[in-house]
């Protein structure tokens, strides 16, 4: 039977209409790009700044997305994940992003005991892991990574600062020769920690200092009343303590409850820089206690940072609050907005525009051509990465870390001495709980 014009014309204006939707979906996709983000949303390091880190890198996507996206045309559409603070539970998350969500740039992962088999299972794959906040100098240390980039610092510069800062003022502060300070490092017992304490170990030793304990213990370990013990018997006259959140406030309080008493006490971020938590459980028992990590950026004076990076800081700050109700904003939210910050300003756009497009090859050689100044991020410092074939390629060179210290309801920086914001506090005062 011939086809009327009638029916031909309704043919091919559904066929039209079809062509269009398509049309219109593969722009629509065309102008996301779907990231994942694998933070722990749960579990014990969930407290300890996980949580705050994903709201960081949250608020940096949303600012970028207000503005148009990536170049100011490619939204990007978060995926989450909660690796609920198991390593198995981070592999098999990463894993179902990359084959079944088919996304080729993971950002986060907060526990360094995540990031190391992460970060192999990633690169194995040449799909791109922008980790955002855990330290691990392990993670990247000989290991010639090519898709796996880290802006934040690495365990290894914890080290150096903690025997600087002792050094720099033991005599003045103390009336000790540096040679005459007892250090005790202890610290939980995955990446994170050992990674912490073995360059404590390794500038302390460098610069002099005695080493007078080095133990380690598992981060759900219900009682750590015998590592109190053996400290007190070390005579320790400085503790640094790489921990996380349930096991520090484990420790503190069978330390108040011993009696255990010490000079100053150096925490090495993670639960150490989530004051609020930490002040609720012990008020001002932890007045003066020194952290070393990556500067909240609202602490830095903006006039010595590069235009802009001021009003940025004060948005990231209204919006944390905003969002959690917090009164200080941790370090751990700078950590995720920061690294974030530097992936969707100034790796991708380059990867699409340089390179043309934003796969995992375009990526790569994008963020190898990164090259911001010290002062150019919200935290600082700035940003160069290691080249293949170095024995930290992957890792930002140009990261550094801080010596912060609770003063009363907020935080102070002490340490490095030309950005300091007050003069460290050191000793403890005799008054303190801890005070030796």
């Amino acid at each position: 039977m011939p086809t009327s014009r009638r029916q031909l014309l309704k043919g091919t204006a559904a066929a039209a209409a079809t062509l269009s939707l398509d049309w219109t979906r593969a722009r629509a996709q065309a102008e996301n790009l779907r990231i994942g983000l694998i933070y722990d949303l749960t579990g014990p390091f969930a407290a300890g700044g996980s949580v705050a880190s994903s709201i960081g890198a949250q608020i940096a996507i949303d600012l970028v997305n207000e503005k148009g996206g990536i170049g100011g045309k490619t939204k990007i559409v978060p995926v989450a994940a909660d690796s609920q603070s198991k390593p198995d539970v981070a592999i098999n998350e990463a894993e179902r992003l990359i084959s079944q969500e088919k996304i080729d740039i993971l950002n986060g992962v907060y526990a360094s005991s995540h990031a190391v088999p992460l970060a192999a299972k990633v690169e194995q794959q040449k799909k791109i892991l922008w980790i955002t906040t855990a330290v691990s100098t392990a993670v990247f240390k000989d290991k010639n990574l090519q898709y796996v980039f880290r802006a934040q610092i690495h365990s290894d510069q914890y080290g150096q600062a903690f025997a600087s800062f002792i050094t720099e003022h033991a005599k003045a502060k103390l009336g000790m020769d540096p040679k005459d300070v007892k250090v005790a490092l202890i610290h939980e017992d995955g990446p994170y920690g050992v990674g912490v304490a073995a360059a404590d170990e390794a500038y302390a030793k460098q610069a002099g200092i005695q080493v007078v304990l080095r133990e380690g213990y598992s981060a759900s370990a219900p009682d750590l009343s015998v590592l109190v013990t053996k400290i007190k018997r070390a005579k320790a006259d400085v503790i640094s303590h790489a921990g996380y959140n349930p096991d520090i406030t484990l420790f503190l309080r069978q330390a108040r409850e011993s009696g255990l008493r010490f000079k100053m006490l150096f925490g090495a971020g993670a639960g150490y820089s989530q004051l609020d938590k930490l002040r609720a459980t012990f008020g001002a028992d932890i007045d003066n206690f020194c952290n070393i990590d990556p500067v909240p950026a609202q602490l830095l004076d903006p006039a010595k940072l590069a235009p802009g990076m001021g009003e940025l800081i004060k948005t990231m700050v209204s919006r944390y609050q905003a969002k959690t109700g917090a009164t200080d904003v941790p370090p751990h939210c700078s950590m995720g907005f920061n690294q974030t910050w530097v992936l969707l300003n100034n790796v991708l756009p380059v990867a699409k525009e340089k390179y043309g497009s934003f796969e995992p090859e375009a990526i790569r050689k994008a963020a190898l051509d990164v090259d911001i100044p010290a002062g150019g991020t919200i935290q600082g410092y700035g940003v160069k990465f290691f080249p293949p074939g170095t024995p930290l390629s992957g890792q930002n060179e140009r990261s550094t870390p801080v010596v912060m210290q609770n003063a009363g309801e907020h935080i102070s920086v002490v340490w490095p001495t030309n950005i300091r914001t007050q003069d460290p506090v050191f000793p403890l005062p005799k008054g303190s709980t801890y005070g030796a």
